[in-house]
């Protein structure tokens, strides 16, 4: 049994793979075309997969789509009847629903398939995507589940319990309220306004103190039986409707709040202004710490109503790694799962499995132990892109050299312990937001000065933001105070006091570290290059940040070497091959 499933004409455009139940591939658009959160259809993406898997057009049975394009419509319909400036957005989703209609003449062309391309289509909805996307995936056979995002099929939250192959929704929130939206609203006041920048003001938040947790409150609040509202006149998105469009690929979002927010707060800060401290990150604290008053009230909800002690996490919320690392505090769950693609690009697998489980009714038996689901390249494509490399020109003072498993490790590790900034370039590609070990930029966490450096010669990005550790999953307690892996980097724990000065580079402002667990079974390359870091300075943990400057992580051996030259990096792995500068 094989099945396709799309994330398409929405943000973060991505396709997944699964054969016989198992999860093969997957692979996001933006990674292939280069457009950051591209939001067309994945044509790239959809060839990528089956190559990957070696599989024929002719040979895929089913294709899932996590859109629903008749969700709601009377709702939406009424919507644009009671409120003139919502008639464009209704218009505008009608537009897409005639894209996502035709998704199986994109998906043909996509492919080169002929007439022989006939698997049954179907359109699973938004929410219950992200809801399948954790639940069908992770390790319980039974879980409390929530999805909670801005909107998708005019729908922000919903709760279920997942079952074995079913998954029996309890409630939901509709449009027009949203505790996404309410995330997105102060992050474009702060100044951040492209599309996906909610993460730059999580983290600015720990910079400041909660001073504006009042204000704050009037713009969303808990309402009983685990919901919340809006209050909408801070709010565009039901008066004036809010422009969407997409930029050579790339979503845009324009302005979602009003001038209330404005007479609540003040003037908003300038993008271009390079100040991110004082008022603007205690706004960013107060905006964080209202998001968890909901998301906690939402979750001890939702435990009352199922006493189950294991939550499966969705949604584009479900990034939002501080407030994760607070649930088994703050909340009686003993046990959380996130998927490494939380946010929209992870429902083309959540759509994929619904399929598979709650529509054909086959039994489980796949777990996401890893996100290494994308492409991998030979020894033989390395050399490719070296050769072509040095035909377009490449720095003539650059030495390569191949080494076995054993020195490659011992070299790179020796580099990063000297202060060099490696990138690292190993395996198949990482699905989701975060570089976990295959596509990452490696350096010295103990060098209070190397988030500087890294900034100053590679990443180009705010001060402020922080850089996460890689620590060798039996290492977690000695580095953390909690002891739970976190193998997706979808989690923000406390620093052990004893352990902050050791790893400067690594430990936020608020003494805390969004982690990676690195396990020998699920990347064993990763895990023995940290090993010998280890044995060479006694710390079991590195700095990996994502191997990109102002793009997409890096996919192809090309783009590595385009990365490493254009940068001041200074040394580069690409699988066995080691690249210097003279």
């Amino acid at each position: 049994m094989t099945i396709l499933g799309l994330n398409a004409y929405h943000g973060d455009a991505a396709v997944a793979l699964l054969k016989n139940g198992l999860l093969v591939a997957a692979v996001e658009e933006e990674r292939l075309n280069r457009k950051k959160h591209c939001a067309g259809f994945p044509a790239l993406a959809a060839r990528a997969v089956l190559e990957q898997a070696g599989i024929s057009p002719v040979d895929v049975q089913h294709v899932a789509i996590s859109r629903n394009p008749w969700a709601k419509l009377g709702r939406k319909l009424l919507f644009a009847l009671q409120r003139p400036g919502f008639a464009r957005q209704v218009r505008d989703r009608i537009a897409n629903v005639g894209k996502v209609r035709g998704a199986r003449a994109a998906l043909a062309e996509a492919l080169g398939a002929g007439p022989d391309f006939r698997p049954m289509f179907h359109n699973v909805g938004h929410h219950r995507s992200h809801l399948a996307s954790a639940f069908y995936v992770s390790p319980f056979m039974e879980a409390a589940c929530l999805s909670l995002d801005g909107f998708g099929d005019f729908v922000s939250s919903t709760r279920a319990v997942g079952r074995e192959r079913d998954l029996a929704i309890i409630d939901e929130v509709g449009f027009p309220h949203s505790a996404g939206l309410f995330y997105t609203a102060i992050t474009q006041y702060l100044g951040f306004h492209k599309f996906g920048e909610e993460w730059k003001m999580m983290g600015l938040a720990p910079y400041g103190k909660p001073a504006y947790v009042d204000q704050l409150r009037r713009l969303i609040r808990p309402v009983a039986g685990g919901r919340f509202a809006l209050d909408l006149s801070y709010f565009k998105h039901t008066s004036d409707g809010i422009d969407m469009s997409w930029k050579q690929g790339s979503p845009h979002l324009g302005s979602v709040f009003t001038e209330k927010l404005v007479s609540l707060l003040g003037p908003a800060r300038d993008p271009e202004d390079r100040e991110f401290f004082g008022r603007w990150a205690d706004i960013a604290a107060s905006a964080q710490a209202v998001y968890e008053e909901i998301l906690f009230h939402v979750l001890n909800d939702l435990w009352e109503r199922t006493r189950i002690p294991q939550l499966a996490l969705a949604g584009g919320c479900a990034l939002n790694s501080v407030a994760n690392g607070k649930i088994l505090e703050r909340t009686p769950f003993r046990k959380v799962f996130v998927q490494p693609g939380a946010g929209d690009d992870g429902t083309a697998i959540g759509a994929a499995f619904y399929v598979e489980h709650a529509v054909l009714r086959r039994p489980r038996r796949y777990v996401m132990e890893h996100a290494y689901t994308g492409p991998a390249y030979d020894e033989v494509a390395v050399q490719a892109a070296m050769d072509a490399s040095r035909r377009n020109g490449w720095d003539g003072a650059t030495v390569v050299r191949r080494l076995d498993d054993e020195r490659i490790y011992r070299e790179v590790a020796t580099a990063v312990a000297t202060g060099k900034v490696v990138g690292w370039f190993q395996g198949a590609m990482e699905f989701g937001p975060r570089a976990l070990g295959n596509r990452s930029i490696v350096a010295d966490p103990r060098r209070a000065d190397m988030k500087d450096i890294l900034n100053t010669r590679i990443k180009h990005r705010e001060t402020y933001r922080p850089f996460a550790p890689s620590v060798l999953e039996e290492r977690v307690g000695e580095y953390f105070e909690r002891n739970e892996p976190s193998p997706f980097m979808l989690m923000v724990y406390k620093v052990r006091e004893e352990k902050r000065a050791e790893i400067p580079a690594v430990t936020h402002v608020d003494n805390t570290g969004r982690l990676q667990t690195v396990s020998a079974k699920t990347n064993p390359r990763y895990h023995a290059l940290i090993s010998e870091f280890e044995r060479q300075t006694g710390v079991g943990l590195v700095l990996n940040t994502s191997f990109n400057e102002h793009e997409p992580i890096v996919a192809t051996p090309t783009d590595a070497i385009n990365c490493y030259l254009k940068t001041r990096m200074d040394v580069l792995a690409l699988g066995n091959w080691l690249l210097t500068r003279g």
